[in-house]
C-alpha cells in the first residue's frame, strides 16, 4: 500500500529574537554580518516553561483545524525530538492524551535531529505499507534554545524553536517514494549535548571561552562547525545521487529540491556543489532559523502556499549523528 502526505501545519512559539536583539548582547557583531552569513533575521524561542511536547500539541491542533482533519481517525503518533519532556514516559504518550486521541492509537518517540523528518516519513510509510496504521500523525518538535549557552553567539544566531505536524495517510497530495538513508556514528562528538543522559547525568561546569569568543561546554550544545560542514559537503551530493537512482530519476526531472535549512552559506555551497539551479532550490529560514527536524516540513508548507510543489520534489535531511536521509515526493494531479 502506498503512503502519501495529506497535510502539513506548523507552530512557532510567541517570543521572537531578532538580529538587533543579538547585536545588543554581542556588540562585536553586526546585523548585516549575521543575516549575510547564516541567512536568518529572526528566530522564535520557547518560554521557560514551554516544552517540545507543548509545541507538538499546538502544531497538531493547527493541523486538525487548518485542514479539517477528524482527530478520531489518527491511529499512530510519531514524535521526533531531542528535547523530550522526561526520560520517561514517552512524550508521544503525553501528546496522545493532550490531543484526546483514541487509546487504540499507537505512539512513540524517536531521537533524531536534522534528518528526523525524512526518517519519520520512512517510519510512517512502513506503518502504512505494513497495514499497521492508516493515518499517522508525524510530529517534529525541538527546543534547541534550551540546549544553548546564553553566551554562545554562534549557535544562538542559527537555531530557532518550532514544531510541525504532518499527516501521512493512504491518500494525499504527494506520494512518498523510495528512500536513501545513512549513518556514521563516528561523527557523534562533533554535534553533541553531553549533559543529561546517563553517561553524564550531572553538570561539569566546564564552560570555556577562547580568544575568539567561541564557547565550549559539556553542559550545553557543542557544534564543531568545520567538521559538520566537511561531513555535509561529502555526504549530501552522494545522498542526492543515490536517491535519484533509487527512484529512477535524473536530476533534471526534479522540480524542486528541499534540503534541511541548516544555514544560508552551507545551503548555497551545496546547491552549487550539486549544480542545482537557484529556481529549483528552496530556502525558508530567514524568519524562523534552523529549526532542526522541523525545517523541511515548514519549508514544504511554505512552498505549497507559493504554488511551488509540482512534479517531483527531492527532500534531504542531514546532520547530528551523523545521520542523513532523502526521498522523493511525487505530487498528485500536477
Amino acid at each position: 500500500m502506498k503512503a502519501y502526505i495529506k497535510a502539513i501545519s506548523y507552530f512557532l512559539p510567541e517570543k521572537v529574537v531578532t538580529n538587533d536583539d543579538l547585536v545588543k548582547e554581542f556588540p562585536e557583531w553586526t546585523v548585516d554580518k549575521i543575516a549575510g552569513k547564516v541567512g536568518v533575521s529572526e528566530r522564535h524561542i520557547v518560554s521557560e516553561n514551554e516544552t517540545a511536547a507543548d509545541m507538538a500539541t499546538q502544531a497538531a491542533k493547527k493541523l486538525f483545524t487548518e485542514h479539517g482533519i477528524d482527530r478520531s481517525t489518527i491511529d499512530f503518533v510519531l514524535l521526533c525530538t531531542q528535547s523530550p519532556d522526561y526520560y520517561l514516559p514517552t512524550s508521544a504518550c503525553l501528546i496522545q492524551n493532550k490531543l484526546g486521541l483514541s487509546t487504540s492509537c499507537g505512539a512513540l518517540d524517536f531521537n533524531l535531529g536534522c534528518s528526523g523528518f525524512v526518517y519519520g516519513l520512512s517510519l510512517a510509510k512502513g506503518l502504512i505499507a505494513g497495514g499497521i496504521a492508516k493515518n499517522v500523525l508525524l510530529i517534529t518538535a525541538e527546543t534547541y534554545s534550551k540546549h544553548i549557552h546564553p553566551k554562545d553567539k554562534g549557535n544562538r544566531t542559527i537555531f530557532g524553536d518550532a514544531s510541525a505536524a504532518t499527516l501521512v495517510s493512504t491518500d494525499g497530495f504527494a506520494s512518498i517514494e523510495n528512500f536513501s538513508l545513512g549513518t556514521d556514528g563516528r561523527g557523534a562528538e562533533n554535534l553533541i549535548v553531553r549533559k543529561g543522559g546517563l553517561r553524564q547525568p550531572i553538570s561539569l561546569n566546564d564552560t570555556v571561552l577562547d580568544e575568539s569568543g567561541n564557547l565550549t561546554s559539556s553542559d550545553y550544545l557543542f557544534m564543531n562547525g568545520g567538521e559538520i560542514f566537511n561531513f555535509t559537503a561529502e555526504a549530501v551530493p552522494v545522498l542526492v545521487q543515490e536517491t535519484l537512482k533509487k527512484n529512477g530519476l535524473m536530476q533534471n526531472e526534479i522540480n524542486l529540491f528541499v534540503f534541511h535549512q541548516a544555514n544560508k552559506y552551507m545551503m548555497n555551497y551545496l546547491r552549487k556543489l550539486i549544480d542545482i539551479e537557484p529556481e529549483r532550490f528552496y530556502f525558508y529560514l530567514e524568519n524562523v532559523g534552523n529549526t532542526v527536524s522541523s525545517t523541511i516540513p515548514i519549508a514544504l508548507y511554505e512552498a505549497q502556499q507559493e504554488g511551488k510543489l509540482v512534479g517531483n520534489i527531492l527532500l534531504a535531511g542531514f546532520g547530528v549523528g551523523y545521520s542523513w536521509g532523502a526521498t522523493v515526493l511525487k505530487m498528485i494531479n500536477n
